[in-house]
C-alpha cells in the first residue's frame, strides 16, 4: 500500500500524492471505511494515474461514491468520460449549467476549442448522473459537505463546505487571484464579487482551490481582490464583462461642450 499523504484529515490531492504538477488540483476525499469522491478530475491524459493512484494507497474502486465538477472548464473536467469508465459505480455531479455543457461535449464555453490561441481540445461527452445545487449536501459516510452555489468565473461554479474547510474552485487563489473572466465563458463580475464576499464572510478557516497550494483564508487578502474587482466592473479590458465604462459618459459631455485641447 503506498502511503497516503493527506493535506488535511480525511483530504488527498492527487498533485500532492504525486509530488509532481498533473493538471488542476484533484481532491480526493475519504470517510473511515474507505468510501471516497473526487473533486474535479482534470485533464483526460492523467485520469488513468490518478485511479491507479488511488488504488494503490488501498481505496477500492467500487467504494468512489462520486465525481464531483466543481464548474465545466475543460482542464477540470475532460477526463469525467474515461474516470466514469474506469469507475462505473461513481456518480458524476454537478451544477445543472456544467450538465448542459457536459452533456454537449460544448467545446466553446468549456474552453476547449479557442481559435484565436490555436487551442483544440476533445471535449468527449458524458452525462451528469446527480444535478446539485446550492443548499444540498453531498454525503460520503460520515462526511458531509456542504454545496455553495459560487457564480463569477462561470455560473456553474460550485464549492464545497466541509467542517472549517472549503473546496472553492476558481474564486481565488493564494496569490489573491481569481478563475479568468471572460465573456465567452459567461463569467459575471458583479456575481464574482458577490461569491467571494460569501467567502470572505465565511467561518471557514482554509480554501482548497482548483489550482495552486491551500492557504489559511485571509479576509485582507480577500477585500483586496474584491475591491479589484469592483474596478474592473468599469474598465474598458473587461468589454461585455464591465457593467459600465465612465469614460463615455465623460465623452458624451465634451461632445456637447466641444473639444478643447490643454
Amino acid at each position: 500500500m503506498e502511503p497516503r499523504r493527506e493535506i488535511f484529515p480525511h483530504v488527498i490531492e492527487m498533485n500532492y500524492q504525486a509530488r509532481r504538477r498533473l493538471g488542476c488540483c484533484v481532491y480526493l476525499v475519504f470517510d473511515d471505511n474507505n468510501n471516497w469522491m473526487l473533486i474535479d478530475i482534470g485533464y483526460t491524459d492523467t485520469v488513468d494515474e490518478i485511479v491507479e493512484m488511488a488504488r494503490r494507497m488501498d481505496f477500492p474502486l467500487a467504494n468512489c461514491r462520486y465525481l464531483v465538477a466543481t464548474h465545466a472548464d475543460v482542464d477540470h473536467i475532460q477526463g469525467l468520460k474515461r474516470a466514469k469508465e474506469l469507475l462505473p459505480e461513481a456518480e458524476i455531479v454537478g451544477h445543472p449549467d456544467t450538465a448542459e455543457l457536459l452533456r454537449e461535449g460544448d467545446r466553446i464555453a468549456t474552453y476547449a476549442e479557442i481559435t484565436a490561441q490555436d487551442i483544440s481540445l476533445e471535449m468527449p461527452p458524458v452525462k451528469v448522473d446527480r444535478l446539485i445545487n446550492e443548499g444540498d449536501t453531498l454525503t460520503v459516510g460520515n462526511l458531509e459537505f456542504e454545496v455553495w452555489h459560487t457564480p463569477g468565473h462561470t455560473n456553474g461554479q460550485l464549492s464545497f463546505r466541509m467542517g472549517n474547510l472549503l473546496f472553492s474552485g476558481d474564486n481565488i487563489y493564494r496569490d489573491g487571484c481569481v478563475g479568468n473572466i471572460d465573456a465567452h465563458h459567461g463569467s459575471d463580475i458583479p456575481d464574482f464579487i458577490e461569491s467571494l464576499t460569501r467567502i470572505r464572510n465565511s467561518d471557514a478557516e482554509w480554501l482548497l482551490p482548483s489550482h495552486g497550494p491551500p492557504f489559511r483564508k485571509d479576509d485582507k487578502q480577500l477585500q483586496a481582490t474584491i475591491d479589484r474587482l469592483d474596478g474592473y466592473q468599469h474598465m474598458a479590458d473587461f468589454g461585455t464583462c464591465a457593467v459600465d465604462w465612465p469614460l463615455l459618459d465623460e465623452w458624451e459631455d465634451e461632445l456637447v461642450k466641444g473639444f478643447q485641447p490643454d
